[in-house]
Parts: C-alpha cells; sequence; structure tokens
C-alpha cells in the first residue's frame, strides 16, 4: 500500500538523529513538532481505513463461516426428513463456501497485518512526538543559554580588545613624554650661554642709575635705616 510506504520511515525515526541535524533547534524543533503533528493527522486517517478494511474483512469471514454451518445443519435436516437430494445441494453450496472461506482467509489476513503495520507506524510517530514535547523546553532552554554564553563570550572579547587599546594608549603616552622631554632639553641646549663679563659690563658701565639710588636713599631714611 503506497500508505506504508509513504511512511514506512517513521518506524526508523530516530529522534535524537534529526535533533542533532538542525542548524537552529530553537526554531527547528517547531517545525519539526508541526510537521509530525501534521504526519500524525495523516497517520491516523490511514491507519483508521486500513483498521476499518480489517473490520470488514473479518466480518465477510465470520458471515462465511456461518453460512457453512447453517448449510451443514440444512443438509443434516434434509437427510433426516429423507430428502438426500435436498441434502446434497445444501451440501454443494456448503462446499462453494467452504472454498470462498480460505479465500477471505487470505484476504483477512493480508488487512490484518497491514492494519498491525499501519497501528505501529501510528503508535511510534505518537510516541515521537509525546518525547519531542517533553523535552521542547529544556532544548530550548539549552539553547537560551548557549546564545547567553556567546554574548558573555562577544563581551569579554570586547573588553580584552579596551585592554589592548589602554596599553597602546599607554605606550604612545609615554612616547610623548619622552618626545617632550627631548624637545625641553633641545630648547635648552640651543638658548646662546650668557657672559658674565658682559652681564657685569651692563651692571657698572653706566655708573648705575641715580634716581633709583637717591630713591632708595630717601626710603631708608624713612624708614630709619
Amino acid at each position: 500500500m503506497a500508505v506504508l510506504e509513504r511512511f514506512g520511515d517513521i518506524i526508523r525515526a530516530n529522534i535524537n538523529d534529526l535533533l542533532d541535524q538542525m542548524e537552529d533547534p530553537a526554531k527547528m524543533i517547531d517545525q519539526y513538532l508541526i510537521d509530525l503533528l501534521e504526519d500524525l493527522a495523516e497517520v491516523k486517517r490511514s491507519t483508521a481505513e486500513v483498521m476499518g478494511e480489517e473490520t470488514r474483512t473479518k466480518r465477510l469471514l465470520d458471515n462465511n463461516k456461518a453460512e457453512v454451518e447453517k448449510y451443514a445443519e440444512l443438509a443434516k435436516k434434509a437427510l433426516v426428513a429423507g430428502n438426500e437430494g435436498d441434502a446434497r445441494i445444501f451440501l454443494a453450496k456448503k462446499q462453494e463456501l467452504e472454498n470462498r472461506d480460505a479465500e477471505l482467509l487470505d484476504v483477512y489476513a493480508a488487512a490484518h497485518e497491514n492494519a498491525m503495520k499501519m497501528r505501529q507506524m501510528h503508535d511510534k510517530l505518537a510516541s515521537d512526538i509525546q518525547t519531542l514535547q517533553a523535552r521542547r523546553t529544556m532544548i530550548k532552554s539549552k539553547v537560551s543559554i548557549a546564545k547567553t554564553q556567546e554574548i558573555i563570550n562577544q563581551a569579554s572579547s570586547s573588553a580584552n580588545q579596551t585592554e589592548d587599546a589602554m596599553d597602546a594608549f599607554t605606550r604612545m603616552e609615554e612616547k610623548a613624554d619622552r618626545m617632550l622631554d627631548e624637545a625641553n632639553a633641545m630648547a635648552e641646549l640651543n638658548i646662546e650661554p650668557i657672559d658674565p663679563a658682559e652681564a657685569l659690563e651692563e651692571k657698572y658701565g653706566n655708573g648705575g642709575n641715580a634716581s633709583v639710588d637717591e630713591e632708595l636713599a630717601k626710603l631708608k631714611q624713612e624708614l630709619g635705616l
């Protein structure tokens, strides 16, 4: 049956293997659950159809057996009544129904096997869905924790980069200080030395400042010095 081929892989399905293949478990698990529920609905309809066929063939088989027994009893009654011809007719009908019984038995056996397979697939799929639903919250929690850890790792990496930048700024500041010190030293070296004799010559050469000397003497007199 086509439906058996369509859902044959459900029996072999392994949820753990499917979850391992998911790129984003938090999103994919929801989609997988939706797909499974759709499959379950179709499997359930197909299972009901196959089980209904099993019931129908079983009813035909039971009815045929009842007919066999009925004609067997009629043959007995015909013989008791002394109607051997009628008994032969009943026995011929009985044999015809017995031959049909064998065919119906084969049909019922096939229908029963199909119903067993479909029920097995239905139960396996329903069990998988229950397992997935039970693990859904746990899986999403793990994904959330993993994403949080990833953010922490990124923040830690940024902090390390900041420390590297601080070290670089410190080194540049030290270099700038050295450059400034060297520039100041060079400026001092570039100043021409003062000749002491020339400085004294200016002091004594002009005979001093008379007005200042007079004002200084007057100030001393006022102060009693």
